[in-house]
């Protein structure tokens, strides 16, 4: 069974007229969501997202780190922040997120993510397994740095030492970058051949209809090909909201996962799948 799981990198200001906007909605296709969070965004507007949030049974609230601070070197967003903040960006932001939501954080999503996870950010991933964190959602890039990023299937960090931690990769691309929005200027996301050419614009996109069109069909169609367990894009509110403010592409999107029939659900409830198939 594919599970199709929609997750959004909440993790700027600009994101809260945008979430207001997801959470309509996600209620009305009664559509489940897990909302990674940075902590730091609720020492500023703390009564606004619990209100949108907090007693929502459609949502799973996860960790995004505290300020939105990298945590190992990457070739296109530069080097980590200090070791010495790696405490506060993945334990505090639990506890941040757990006393304001009064529920378990179960999940983390490391800032910008990585290509193999946090297999190479030794460091990080310690803290996240002593935090009590059960899974992780930060393998999103496809080889050598390229978007998309391809189907993976879920995983455990065994080898590192930590067999009940699983990794749960999302794909596509970055849909910010897919658009432009970055506002950086071109970023290196090419992999040649490419792995899913359908996936492919000559420029960036331009409409709604465009990113259904190259990025979330073309995942979601191979992901129930493939037999895959999920299904998950990447997505971040404050670029929806700037490339697309009545949030059409949502509406497109999860029209299509009700045609397809998957079964929807957050990351907390794969985990739940996870541990039952195994």
């Amino acid at each position: 069974m594919t599970r199709y799981i929609a997750a959004y990198d909440t993790e700027s200001p600009a994101c809260l007229a945008a979430v207001r906007k997801i959470v309509r909605m996600h209620e009305k296709h009664a559509m489940p969501a897990t909302f990674f969070i940075v902590a730091q965004l609720l020492d500023e507007n703390e009564a606004e997202y619990v209100a949108l949030l907090k007693d929502n049974p459609l949502f799973e609230i996860a960790s995004h780190s505290y300020t939105h601070m990298v945590l190992r070197d990457t070739p296109e967003f530069g080097k980590a922040g200090p070791t010495e903040q790696f405490p506060r960006e993945i334990v505090d932001s639990k506890r941040r997120i757990e006393d304001v939501f009064e529920r378990e954080a179960v999940g983390f999503r490391a800032p910008v993510s990585f290509v193999d996870g946090l297999k190479s950010a030794p460091d990080a991933l310690r803290l996240v397994a002593q935090a009590g964190y059960r899974y992780v959602s930060s393998q999103a890039w496809g080889p050598s740095w390229s978007l998309p990023a391809l189907l993976v299937r879920p995983f455990t960090y065994a080898e590192e030492g930590y067999p009940e931690l699983w990794e749960f990769p999302p794909c596509g691309w970055h849909e910010n970058l897919l658009k432009g929005n970055n506002d950086c200027g071109p970023v290196r996301v090419g992999l040649f051949p490419p792995a899913m050419p359908e996936t492919i614009p000559d420029r960036y996109i331009e409409t709604p209809e465009e990113e259904f069109a190259y990025n979330n069909k073309p995942f979601i169609d191979k992901a129930i090909a493939d037999g895959m367990p999920l299904v998950s894009l990447i997505w971040h509110p404050w670029s929806l909201h700037r490339f697309d403010a009545d949030m059409r592409m949502l509406d497109m999107t999860f029209k299509y996962v009700r045609d397809r029939r998957l079964a929807s659900g957050t990351f907390a409830e794969l985990l739940d799948d996870m541990k039952h198939a195994n």
